[in-house]
């Protein structure tokens, strides 16, 4: 793959078996077409975010790949393997049997409707940046700075690698 752009894509999941759903969405990410899975991190346990305290704990986990396929194709294909893990959208922040999010596109800055790239809130979430910085550990998140550098403001945030 010549033209491949190194992609990370977030894994969570709370509902349902969340590590048979990361093995499936691993397989489903390295089938893509023009795409080939680089790596992935460890699975963490993490509390939910921003939701209270009536649901359960995700797995969540970070995925790189090299894809050839332009970003609005990938994340068609997101949605479409999520949709095959049993994601269901019943309302904004809802548990869930898989979420993929597109987290970085190579080092492209991306923002049209349905697509924002740098995800807007990684940088706030201890969730996707250990496991990110353990696949890439010098990254830098475009507009953003250092990942590395952004952990200390999430020391209040509880995750446990499994």
């Amino acid at each position: 793959m010549s033209t491949a752009v190194r992609a990370y894509v977030a894994f969570g999941a709370n509902l349902g078996e969340p590590l048979t759903a990361f093995a499936q969405a691993h397989a489903a990410l390295d089938a893509l077409p023009a795409t080939q899975v680089a790596g992935c991190s460890s699975c963490y346990r993490t509390a939910p975010v921003g939701v209270g305290d009536d649901q359960p704990d995700y797995i969540n986990a970070v995925i790189a790949i090299d894809t050839a396929l332009p970003p609005q194709d990938l994340l068609a294909a997101l949605l479409a393997i999520e949709h095959a893990g049993g994601r269901t959208r019943d309302y904004h922040r809802a548990p869930r049997t898989m979420d993929l999010d597109l987290l970085l596109y190579g080092d492209a800055c991306i923002d049209m409707p349905g697509l924002i790239v740098p995800h807007p809130r990684m940088h706030l979430r201890a969730f996707v940046l250990h496991p990110l910085l353990e696949l890439a550990p010098e990254l830098t998140i475009p507009g953003i700075g250092p990942a590395h550098a952004l952990l200390p403001a999430m020391a209040d945030q509880a995750i446990t690698r499994l």
